[in-house]
């Protein structure tokens, strides 16, 4: 069972989620709290395996919130939830450990899949943070080459992660492949867990040592 705790200072917004998140099969939420005070002193009695993380709360916001968590309670995974859609916020909260970054206005689909992907492999990427970790991280060299031995990578897996190296986005790259954008996170959370990469930019520095990918020149 997966424990989810919810953390919004809009009450209509965490009510709906936990609503939602209480269809999911496998997962309970355990605490719903209204800014990151409270959620870090219900954790205190009440632990979680995911939180359900908002940046815009009164008394304690999301970013101090956050890294309380990494301190205390370094076991608990965290999913940002916010409005923002800049790259430099979602490389500062990447950054700072957040397990996996989404829009409010996601689809209940993807959230469902966010977590599972958390709980199963610690982490969630969606077509927007891989944008942001490739134009970032890799630009900057702030990625370093060190991966798991890893089992031979399918026929398939290299395409996807082909498509991945191109910054060809979820659907694109399902398009191209002829399979659906499920299949695609499918293969992309394989390739995470067999190289040990932890995002998008890690992958492509996987497929350059490898020569799966070789950058154009310019």
């Amino acid at each position: 069972m997966i424990r989810l705790a919810l953390a919004d200072d809009q009450r209509l917004f965490r009510k709906g989620m936990a609503m939602l998140l209480r269809d999911m099969a496998g997962a309970q939420v355990v605490l719903e709290c209204a800014n990151g005070a409270e959620l870090l002193n219900a954790l205190k009695d009440t632990p979680a395996d995911i939180v359900l993380l908002d940046l815009q709360m009164p008394v304690l916001d999301g970013r101090k919130t956050l890294a309380h968590l990494q301190k205390d309670h370094p076991l608990v995974k965290v999913i940002i939830l916010s409005t923002h859609d800049e790259e430099p916020v979602i490389a500062e909260l990447m950054g700072m450990g957040a397990n996996g970054y989404m829009l409010k206005s996601a689809e209940p689909d993807e959230i469902d899949t966010a977590i599972r992907a958390v709980a199963q492999s610690g982490f969630y990427l969606n077509d927007t943070v891989d944008r942001v970790m490739l134009h970032g991280l890799v630009k900057k060299k702030q990625v370093h080459a060190a991966f798991n031995t890893v089992d031979p990578l399918s026929e398939r897996e290299v395409e996807v992660l082909r498509g991945i190296c191109k910054e060809l986005t979820t659907a694109e790259i399902g398009m191209q492949l002829f399979i659906s954008p499920r299949t695609v996170d499918f293969h992309r959370n394989n390739l995470l867990l067999k190289t040990g990469a932890r995002n998008a930019a890690g992958l492509v520095v996987y497929a350059m040592s490898k020569g799966i990918f070789v950058p154009e020149a310019t």
